[in-house]
């Protein structure tokens, strides 16, 4: 997985991987979007190779890289692991930012000591409130 990860950590290397989840290139194909000579992606190949993220294949006079998606796979099951950690952690701060907040900052829940009492909707007659003339300056 060391290889893998090696191999990823170039942005050249994972360009050329995200072409080749279109199909199958030559090497021509893969150095048109770089500026850079086909001996240079061939090196770049050459460790995706390594790393078992692509395989090489012969096809007449053509040259063709395979995207081997299995070893990208093996590294998301690691890093999912770790995915969870971090979710299990950031639920930890969150409770521990809840309990630093002052009271009056936390939203109102209801406390489990108390009892749940059922308060029955009481229909409340309309009253026509007179308008009252406020003078200025006391409001």
């Amino acid at each position: 997985m060391s290889g893998v990860f090696a191999a990823l950590a170039d942005p050249t290397r994972r360009a050329i991987l995200v072409q080749l989840k279109h199909g199958d290139a030559t090497v021509a194909e893969l150095a048109a979007p770089f500026s850079m000579s086909q001996p240079a992606v061939s090196k770049h190949l050459k460790v995706l190779e390594q790393a078992g993220l692509i395989s090489r294949s012969q096809r007449a006079t053509a040259r063709l890289s395979h995207l081997e998606a299995e070893p990208l796979r093996a590294a998301v099951g690691w890093l999912m692991d770790y995915r969870a950690y971090w979710a299990e952690s950031f639920d930890r701060l969150d409770d521990l930012l809840d309990d630093l907040k002052p009271d009056e900052a936390k939203p109102h829940e209801p406390k489990s000591d108390v009892p749940e009492v059922d308060v029955p909707e009481v229909d409340v007659p309309e009253v026509d409130v007179p308008e009252v003339d406020v003078p200025e300056g006391e409001s």
